[in-house]
């Protein structure tokens, strides 16, 4: 039997480090971090835990877990029931047997890669590979993952046992390409491979079909890319750069 006192108890989460990442938006993130292969992101550690004592001898590890908050998804209530998009966004399931950003605690466990750690005039920088979070996400935790103990080669997973195939081909207009090519690669890091990390696994919202005449739009960085798919293909039609506010 639960009491009252035990099923009332809340906690609070401190933010450890603020994710900057090329996703400026929920849209178009992939919806797992294994599919973010080409995307680099950096964890800025916040003041209160900016101390480099406490990530010693992280570089031993490959991968790190990170816990994070839906920060975008924050809400009074949740849902029992959600659809998930890998069954067409048709059939619900609990949100318990899900991934949900929909969540009581909103919270969101993924697994990265780790490239190296740097401390630039006293602020602590952790350089990732594979994130899935949209910039901004705040970090509640950091933690190794451990291979003999987190990776499970016999575990099955339902609805979700194989990796998504990446439906689309991803081809570029004349304008887009040399909108692609103008932009500057050290800026930019391998940003043709995360256009196509992302378009090829087709963001749009599981009903649609493929045919479908909208153009889509995506922000990336600091630029707004702007697509339509015809049957197997998606088409880059520009990639246009924000302006500075001056």
């Amino acid at each position: 039997m639960i009491s009252d006192d035990m099923a009332n108890t809340q906690f609070t989460l401190d933010t450890i480090g603020i994710v900057s990442s090329p996703f400026k938006e929920k849209f178009g993130i992939p919806r797992q971090p294994a599919l973010a292969r080409h995307i680099t992101s950096d964890i800025i550690i916040t003041p209160s835990y900016n101390r480099i004592e406490a990530f010693k001898e992280i570089e031993q590890f490959s991968h790190l877990w990170l816990t994070f908050v839906f920060h975008q998804h924050q809400r009074s209530d949740w849902k029992p029931c959600i659809r998930p998009p890998r069954l067409g966004g048709n059939k619900k399931i609990g949100v318990f047997a899900s991934r949900s950003s929909f969540r009581p605690n909103n919270l969101g466990l993924s697994v990265v890669e780790f490239v190296d750690i740097k401390q630039v005039k006293g602020q602590i920088c952790i350089s990732v590979i594979g994130s899935d979070l949209v910039d901004g996400t705040p970090i509640v935790d950091i933690k190794p993952y451990i291979p003999y103990s987190d990776s499970i080669p016999t575990a099955t997973a339902g609805y979700a046992n194989e990796e998504p195939s990446k439906p689309l081909n991803v081809i570029y207009s004349e304008l887009a390409t040399t909108q692609l090519y103008a932009l500057d690669t050290k800026r930019y890091p391998n940003f043709k491979l995360i256009i196509e990390d992302v378009l090829s696994a087709d963001p749009r919202p599981a009903y649609k079909s493929n045919l479908d005449p909208k153009i889509y739009g995506v922000k990336l960085y600091d630029t707004d890319i702007k697509w339509r798919v015809t049957g197997c293909v998606v088409e880059v039609l520009s990639i246009i750069k924000h302006q500075p506010n001056l």
